[in-house]
């Protein structure tokens, strides 16, 4: 995820010199990745519980791979674009998950998958200093072949470090599962969730088609000062979100603080063209938005795991990544449009009419349950144990719903953790020997 984020903050500018360039196929090179991605993350995934993991994670890191050195080398846009593309195709995140949950116990497993999360997160602010920095010291075309290295490191990680699980099997909390599609997309919250992440990648990659060159060309910082703006302003904007993911989620506000975030976003867009000229002013843009981005990246996988059914949890991540990924593509074909026919103040004007349409349609979601994932090993039992035990479970106080699957010998359960025994739930736990 590095790779793919390194040359968000630096590609607009590097792109002007690109054959064939035009400002359309700008937003194509920089979103490529999110079509590809968005096609084939869930299929790997599944092909990932067939022929094992580490073939398809392996498969996938050589694949991004050869895109990066095909970008490193293009002298054309197209060349780039379809280098992007195959860094996309690389799609090993549904492979990642199903494997950290083969190595990880049920009741741990939630955690490791949000330190999963947390370390995207922390790949793209990085990005947003080093890409700059990179670019100073080896240009666009040496970032390209920095992430094919980072690949290939990744490739002997997989090999060497991580360990090999003694067992796959398909993890309804990690996985899409094919019978669970049509029940998580019927649900409208959901849905709302997932075009909600959709149109924030969607708006993320618009932007950063734009602000590179505004801090260039309008607020006059040198495009090897541009990390200088991003490092504080991600150091700000990690701090500052902190006492609201607190508020979401400790005093169960989390609809009130996720429109408030929304909302943020289209003042940020509006700031943007207001405050351009001055690098304060910019500067301050740039914190409302990634506060705010910061923030709504925290609290939608929570909002995901709140909403969906015990048991639907991984399809429901699956939909959600997909949407994620086709909005960066997008955003990145939407954006270029908008940059060609109304220049870089109508991109941030677009990004604003996406909040406003975002904030309409995320009013209409429901109160959240505030009930999180916990995962049960049981054993394996017959249909009938398994229903005796997902009717003792549920009457367990601060259990809101209980799913044990027979054949799986998991017990899936959403809680709520400001009440439930965890010691209680524990005692159903069967170790394997």
């Amino acid at each position: 995820m590095l790779g793919l984020f390194l040359i968000l903050p630096v590609f607009a500018i590097y792109a002007e010199q690109l054959v064939d360039v035009t400002p359309l196929l700008i937003g194509v090179a920089i979103g490529a990745y999110g079509l590809t991605q968005a096609i084939f993350q869930v299929p790997f995934g599944m092909l990932s519980d067939r022929i094992g993991r580490k073939p398809v994670i392996v498969g996938g890191l050589l694949i991004f791979a050869l895109g990066s050195v095909v970008a490193a080398s293009a002298d054309t846009i197209w060349g780039v674009v379809l280098g992007r593309a195959l860094q996309g195709s690389g799609a090993i995140a549904a492979a990642v998950m199903a494997l950290a949950a083969d190595l990880t116990r049920e009741q741990n497993r939630t955690k490791a998958m949000a330190v999963i999360g947390m370390s995207i997160g922390l790949a793209f602010a990085v990005s947003l200093v080093l890409g700059p920095l990179l670019n100073a010291w080896i240009g666009v075309p040496g970032i390209f072949w920095l992430t094919g290295l980072l690949a290939l490191l990744g490739i002997l990680v997989t090999l060497y470090l991580v360990p090999n699980p003694q067992k796959s099997v398909s993890h309804r909390d990690a996985e899409a599962v094919r019978d669970q599609f049509s029940r998580v997309l019927r649900d409208g919250d959901l849905v709302r969730l997932d075009l909600g992440i959709m149109l924030l990648h969607m708006m993320l990659t618009a932007v950063f088609i734009a602000v590179p060159l505004t801090l260039r060309d309008v607020t006059g910082v040198s495009v090897d000062h541009h990390w200088m703006v991003y490092l504080p302003v991600v150091l700000l904007a990690m701090l500052m979100m902190i006492p609201f993911v607190v508020i979401a989620e400790k005093r169960r506000k989390m609809k009130p603080v996720f429109l408030m975030a929304i909302l943020t976003l289209a003042l940020a867009q509006l700031c943007f063209i207001l405050l351009q000229d001055s690098i304060l002013g910019f500067g301050f843009a740039l914190l409302l938005f990634f506060t705010a981005f910061n923030l709504l990246e925290a609290t939608l996988p929570s909002l995901i795991s709140k909403t969906a059914p015990a048991e639907s949890k991984g399809t429901a991540m699956g939909i959600y990544s997909t949407s994620q990924f086709l909005g960066a593509f997008m955003g990145g074909l939407a954006g270029g449009a908008v940059y060609a026919q109304f220049s870089l103040e109508g991109v941030f004007l677009f990004g604003a009419m996406i909040a406003i349409v975002w904030l309409a349609i995320a009013r209409g979601m429901s109160k959240p349950s505030y009930l999180s994932s916990y995962l049960i090993h049981v054993g394996v039992k017959a249909p009938s144990e398994a229903l005796s035990l997902q009717a003792r479970l549920q009457e367990i106080p601060g259990v809101g719903e209980a799913v044990v699957m027979a054949d799986e010998g998991v017990a899936y359960l959403k809680v709520d953790t400001h009440c439930v025994d965890f010691g209680i739930l524990d005692e159903f736990s069967v170790v394997e020997t």
